[in-house]
C-alpha cells in the first residue's frame, strides 16, 4: 500500500501518552525493531487537531529519534509524519486501519493564534 506525507504545519498535536517500546509479539514481550535499520520502535499517543477536527492516533517512532522532556499534555512536533494503510485478516475476519510513522518526536509549539 502508498504512503502517504501529512503536512502537521498548522496543526496542534499534543502528546497524550509517553512513549513506550512498541511491543511486536504481546505475549513474550518482544520489542519490535525497524526492518531496515534494526533500531528499537516506541510508539507515542497524541492528538492530532487540525481545522477544527480532532483524532487520537498512536505514532511509532525511532528509540533515537524520542526527545527528553516530552510532558504530557504539551505540544509536540512530529517530522516525517507519514501514514499508511494497512489490511489483514486475522482468526477469518478482515481487519484494516492507517499506521502512523514519523523520524521523531520533540517538543513543539502550539501554532500562531492558538496558544494553550
Amino acid at each position: 500500500m502508498r504512503m502517504m506525507r501529512i503536512d502537521a504545519s498548522t496543526a496542534t498535536v499534543l502528546l497524550t501518552e509517553s512513549p513506550a517500546p512498541k511491543l511486536r509479539d504481546r505475549q513474550t514481550g518482544e520489542i519490535a525493531k525497524d526492518a531496515v535499520t534494526g533500531e528499537a520502535l516506541m510508539t507515542v499517543g497524541v492528538v492530532y487537531i487540525d481545522q477544527g477536527e480532532s483524532s487520537l492516533i498512536a505514532v511509532t517512532v525511532p528509540q533515537s529519534g524520542v526527545t527528553e522532556g516530552l510532558a504530557v499534555g504539551a505540544p509536540v512536533s512530529l517530522p516525517g509524519l507519514v501514514a499508511r494503510p494497512w489490511e489483514s485478516i486475522f482468526n477469518g475476519q478482515a481487519r484494516h486501519g492507517i499506521a502512523f510513522r514519523a523520524a521523531a518526536v520533540a517538543p513543539g509549539v502550539y501554532p500562531a493564534g492558538q496558544e494553550g
